[in-house]
């Protein structure tokens, strides 16, 4: 029997230190420390020794088990050990390699004009400043002197949230004339870029979601010739020298005198197209004297101070920058018309 546990000991500890992986130490381990293992079998004939021997042979079978025991554990950390330097090997980064390159997007054109016109701005002395696009009726429709029954107020014009239409999706960047009168210092020159909301039908020129931005000056002696003087130059600056620009009277509640201004059509140069509907003409603003009332309104003496405010849609002035025939395009996030910009 010890002849057994001596052969069993050179053979187990020489299999162990061999052994490659950790499964294949898994698969020793029972092989000879097992409840059916080698170790166990030569126990089982313990009942052949005599009273005197057993004692001896216990010893020697528990020093096998431990030594076993302890080659398994010795050859289980070397093998952990080989297999992290192999992992680190096999996974080694190379740090003077030139990187993955991964395609980065760029500005969207309509915001590319919007940056355009923020800059031209700042630099002739207005702020910037953004404000809420779920508005109440009081400040996009009443305090801008738009009363009730006024078509611009219907359910069919405008999305409203409740059935008192008191809430609603803004209909236009004009709210920011009155929060602006309302929390700033005299004088005011602000711009206002902004998303606003209309039920108007999806065309080439229309969209029932667009972006406007609202500018507004006020301070004493502010004139009619300031206004176009300074939309002129805004339009030169995005179209170059020489753009030709109208200005015609219309009506607008929160401005008096009112007039819109239209820049010559891009597209067929006045001839008449469909992006301009056949008229050569495409309209970008509408603009007017901040109204008496208004300023009023606010807490602004107009017998004192005078102002002047406009609305521009930036999508249209995108469309004259780039050349762009059809509004839908800016919103579709076609890659292919996009990457082109």
């Amino acid at each position: 029997m010890k002849e057994l546990m001596q052969s069993l000991r050179e053979s187990s500890i020489k299999a162990i230190l061999e052994c490659e992986s950790a499964e294949l130490l898994e698969q020793l381990r029972v092989k000879y420390l097992g409840k059916k293992g080698e170790l166990t079998a030569i126990l089982r004939q313990m009942g052949k020794l005599t009273a005197e021997e057993r004692p001896a042979m216990g010893q020697l079978a528990n020093k096998l088990r431990a030594d076993i025991e302890e080659a398994l554990d010795k050859r289980k950390t070397q093998i952990n050990s080989l297999m992290l330097e192999k992992k680190l090997e096999e996974e080694a980064l190379d740090v003077t390699m030139p990187g993955e390159k991964y395609a980065l997007g760029h500005k969207h054109p309509m915001y590319n004009v919007l940056d355009q016109i923020k800059d031209i701005f700042i630099g002739m002395g207005f702020e910037i400043v953004d404000g809420p696009e779920i508005e109440l009726a009081d400040y996009n429709f009443s305090k801008l002197n738009i009363e009730e029954g006024h078509p611009s107020r219907e359910w069919t014009d405008t999305f409203y949230f409740t059935p008192d239409s008191k809430i609603l999706l803004r209909t236009q960047t004009s709210p920011m004339q009155i929060h602006a009168m309302e929390t700033r210092e005299l004088p005011i020159r602000i711009i206002a870029p902004g998303r606003v909301y209309r039920k108007d039908e999806v065309d080439a020129t229309h969209s029932p979601m667009f972006h406007q931005i609202e500018g507004m000056v006020i301070d004493k002696g502010v004139t009619m010739s300031d206004l176009k003087a300074t939309l002129n130059l805004v339009v030169e600056k995005i179209y170059g020298k020489g753009t030709v620009t109208r200005f015609r009277p219309h009506h607008f509640p929160f401005t008096e005198p009112s007039c819109e201004m239209d820049i010559q059509c891009h597209k067929c140069g006045g001839k008449g197209c469909p992006t301009c509907k056949g008229e050569g003409w495409i309209e970008v603003l509408g603009a007017g004297m901040v109204h008496p009332k208004v300023l009023a309104g606010c807490g602004i003496d107009p017998d004192v101070y005078s102002g002047w405010a406009f609305g521009m849609g930036l999508e249209r002035l995108a469309l004259g920058e780039y050349k762009i025939t059809d509004m839908r395009l800016i919103f579709e996030n076609d890659v292919r018309f996009l990457e082109q910009f």
